[in-house]
């Protein structure tokens, strides 16, 4: 299986069993794949449609608000039902779907995630106490039939605070290498200090669903 060597060395991404990121691409695939992306940028503008979810006080709206702003706001009230919001970055218009983590709204998920071009599932990185919950509604949302092959992006969020989990560590705890019907990347990110929300980006932006298809 082809290892995306594409991530920053910045990154601080995880193995996937060997690095953050994996994806099922052939090398001269992957090639192509990069010369036509770089044809696109020039004369093409991109739309993506993304959905984020996460348990409750994961950071999801926080990480809304920061990549379209820049700003962190501290007292962010957590979301109830969904809210969708545009994002223009660059050539690329990005329709993000923010949903409720509460235990009420997760049936939810699965229905907002269909055909979109990416899952973004975020985690708390620093409350362990609720990482074995997010891991098992991580993995029954991907068991969904109608979310085959959908990539997924998780973000293990609060990094800045004492004893959050590093990237290694969350992939461990998720299980995230056990997920092999899909590309799946790890990064971990502090919305507050602003880490490693570019890379981030970078990721989003590369799969949008026109790059894709």
């Amino acid at each position: 299986m082809h290892r995306d060597t594409h991530s920053p060395s910045s990154a601080h991404s995880a193995a996937l069993p060997s690095g953050g990121c994996r994806d099922g691409a052939a090398p001269m695939l992957a090639l192509f794949n990069e010369l036509l992306d770089s044809f696109q940028v020039l004369f093409w503008k991109e739309e993506m449609e993304l959905t984020l979810v996460g348990l409750q006080y994961s950071g999801k709206t926080t990480f809304v608000n920061v990549i379209a702003s820049g700003q962190f706001n501290e007292d962010m009230i957590p979301t109830v039902g969904f809210n969708m919001r545009k994002i223009t970055k660059g050539n690329v218009t990005i329709k993000l779907w923010d949903i409720g983590g509460q235990p009420r709204f997760r049936s939810m998920w699965e229905r907002y995630c269909r055909g979109v071009s990416a899952i973004v599932y975020m985690v708390d990185a620093a409350d362990q106490e609720k990482i074995e919950a997010s891991k098992n509604e991580l993995h029954n949302l991907l068991d969904k039939p109608q979310l085959q092959g959908i990539p997924v992006l998780v973000l293990g969020n609060k990094r800045d605070l004492p004893g959050a989990l590093d990237e290694k560590e969350l992939i461990e705890k998720m299980n995230l290498s056990a997920i092999q019907d899909r590309e799946i990347c790890c990064y971990s990110i502090s919305c507050k200090e602003k880490d490693n929300i570019d890379i981030t980006l970078q990721w989003l932006i590369q799969h949008s669903k026109s790059r894709r298809s």
